[in-house]
């Protein structure tokens, strides 16, 4: 009787180990054969974030990243710092030190181009620490397990928005306001580059979708965010016949020159209707709170950041403000629910070859710049199923065709 007694609590006992193991309960470090700690499944490492801003709240770039961060760390419970006015200068990887050594960070995320090269100097330094950068180039380059590149196609987002700004376009010439020769559309840009040279091609094949007649002067200030050059600049597009514009620029400048003038505005990064209740139509923006989960996430579990990561409409992180249907055309809003479920499902590419030409031709090859070098050299066919393919060889855009129809009044680099 005894035996069958300690046989039954033997087997109770199994039977109680296995259930705990199985709720994952059992959770305990080991060391790999690399010298490194590891912990068991259901034990997840323990994060602080540390965020650098280019500039701050002030800036519509910025502050959209900082709600982001904010949202993403308090919807996971997980400790934060940042840092901000950090130019794109070894004041970046000052930073980085500082969130490391000082404020016990084991991940990075820096916000703004100019501070890749000095993440990547703190990366090689630190590879016990995660590095995150928005908008790189040089991540599926360098060669670097700790450092990685994020965007999102926000074209498709731009597109959209130039949807919106090819029905004002018709709502104006139905109207008698302006003729159909006079469809002109102002875009304020900070550099010529691919970034930018990409948005702003996609909002006017967005606007030319539905507004075939539709032309568009650019002008660039040289800064990511000078609101006084900004707000220069579009006023000189405005007083050079654009009866609409956007923006790839980061303050209010353009949109309170619009509201001044009376001239309808689409905005970049935020919804400014409370400022432009009279002008402004709608606004795309990046939603990085997708990214920042996924990225804290990952080192939580100990699984791999992607190299490249590229956001969608399908992940929630390329979105539209809600529609100011004040100043929009009738039916913008179910337009722009169409042309997204379209963007969906394939039947509409933003940058289809068939819907623009370079120099009178249409193009059907181009090598983009996508392994970053100085010289800018092509190195990869872009061109594939009657599209340009964007952000599907690294994340942040590679798209600098010049097509017809977009003049650039200046370039800044």
């Amino acid at each position: 009787m005894k035996k069958v007694i300690k046989v039954l609590a033997l087997v109770l006992a199994l039977s109680m180990v296995v259930a705990f193991a199985a709720c994952g309960g059992n959770t305990e470090e080991t060391t790999a054969a690399n010298g490194e700690t590891t912990t068991t499944a259901g034990e997840l490492k323990e994060v602080k974030v540390g965020f650098i801003f280019l500039h701050d709240e002030n800036s519509t770039y910025d502050k959209n990243f900082i709600d982001a961060a904010k949202a993403a760390c308090d919807e996971l419970g997980i400790a934060y710092a940042q840092k901000t006015q950090i130019p794109e200068s070894n004041d970046c990887y000052d930073a980085a030190v500082e969130l490391i050594e000082v404020d016990g960070c084991n991940v990075i995320f820096a916000d703004s181009f100019g501070h890749e090269s000095f993440l990547i100097d703190a990366a090689k330094k630190y590879t016990d620490v995660e590095f995150c950068h928005a908008t790189g180039t040089q991540a599926h380059t360098a060669g670097l397990k700790n450092f990685h590149n994020a965007f999102a196609s926000i074209y498709e987002g731009r597109f959209l928005a130039g949807v919106a700004a090819g029905m004002k376009l018709n709502e104006m010439i139905a109207d008698g306001k302006i003729t159909a020769d006079k469809a002109k559309m102002g875009y304020v840009g900070a550099f010529t580059f691919a970034e930018v040279i990409s948005g702003y091609t996609s909002f006017y094949l967005g606007a030319k979708s539905v507004c075939p007649t539709v032309t568009m002067d650019v002008k660039f200030t040289g800064s990511w965010y000078d609101e006084q050059l900004e707000k220069e600049a579009a006023q000189a597009l405005i007083n050079g016949g654009c009866v609409l514009i956007s923006q790839h620029a980061d303050s209010m400048g353009a949109p309170t020159a619009c509201e001044t003038a009376g001239v309808p505005n689409v905005s970049y990064n935020g919804s400014t209707i409370a400022a432009c209740p009279n002008t402004f139509i709608v606004s795309s923006r990046i939603n990085w709170t997708p990214y920042f989960k996924y990225m804290i996430e990952c080192v939580q579990k100990g699984e791999e950041i992607a190299v490249d990561w590229t956001g969608t409409i399908d992940t929630g992180s390329v979105v539209l403000t809600d529609v100011n249907t004040a100043v929009a055309a009738e039916g913008t809003v179910a337009k722009l629910e169409e042309v997204k479920g379209k963007l969906l499902d394939g039947s509409i590419k933003v940058f289809d070859t068939s819907t623009f030409t370079v120099e009178g031709e249409a193009v059907t090859s181009y090598l983009a710049d996508v392994d970053t070098d100085e010289a800018f050299t092509g190195d990869t066919e872009a061109i594939a199923d009657g599209a340009f393919n964007e952000s599907k060889f690294r994340a942040a855009p590679y798209f600098d065709l010049r097509i017809d129809g977009i003049t650039l009044l200046d370039e800044k680099y």
